[in-house]
C-alpha cells in the first residue's frame, strides 16, 4: 500500500483538529489521525518545550501508519522550531507522498474560530495572543497556505482533492 502524509499545521485555534477530524471521517477505516493534543497532553501529560517526549512519539506513530495505512493525518500546532526537524524528516520518510499545509490566518480571524469550538470555556483570548506564533512555515516545497477566505469545507474540500488527483 502506498500511503500519503497529511500534515496540517497552525496556530491554536485555527481549525486543524476539525478538518483532521473531517479528512478522516471521509477516507474511513484505517485513516491514522496523529494529533499532537492527544499525544502531547492526553498520552504524555508533558509541556510543549524543546525535546518533550511527544516530538519522538508523534514521528514513531505516524511512521507506524506507512504501509499500513493509505492515509496518515499528523495535525498540530507543530511548532517550526520545534517540530521542523521531525517534519522534515517524516515527509522525506513519505517520498514524495506528503501534503502539507500551514493555517496561514489572521490573530482575529483564529480567535473567532477558537470562539466556535467548546476549549472556547477552557482558553480565551488572552491566551491565544499568548501562544500565538504568525508565519510559522515549514518552507518546504508543496507548502499550501489556507486563508481567512477558506471556510472548514472549503479547506476539507480541496485537502480531499489534492489527495485524490495529485495523490494517485
Amino acid at each position: 500500500m502506498e500511503s500519503k502524509l497529511i500534515i496540517l499545521r497552525g496556530n491554536s485555534g485555527s481549525g486543524k483538529t476539525t478538518i483532521a477530524k473531517s479528512i478522516q471521517d471521509h477516507f474511513g477505516s484505517g485513516t491514522l489521525l496523529v494529533s499532537q493534543d492527544t499525544i502531547r497532553r492526553d498520552m504524555l501529560k508533558v509541556h510543549d518545550r524543546d525535546g518533550n517526549l511527544s516530538i519522538d512519539l508523534i514521528r514513531q506513530v505516524a511512521e507506524f501508519g506507512k504501509g499500513k495505512c493509505e492515509y496518515v493525518i499528523v495535525e498540530g500546532i507543530l511548532n517550526k522550531n520545534r517540530y521542523g526537524d521531525m517534519l522534515d524528516d517524516l515527509i522525506d520518510f513519505y517520498e514524495g507522498k506528503a501534503f502539507i499545509y500551514y493555517f496561514d490566518l489572521s490573530f482575529q480571524e483564529t480567535v473567532k474560530r477558537h470562539n466556535t469550538r467548546s476549549q472556547r470555556l477552557e482558553f480565551g483570548e488572552d491566551s491565544l495572543r499568548l501562544w500565538w506564533t504568525p508565519n510559522d512555515y515549514l518552507g518546504v516545497e508543496g507548502e499550501r497556505k489556507l486563508t481567512n477566505e477558506m471556510s472548514q469545507q472549503d479547506i476539507v474540500k480541496l485537502v480531499i482533492n489534492q489527495l485524490e488527483v495529485e495523490g494517485k
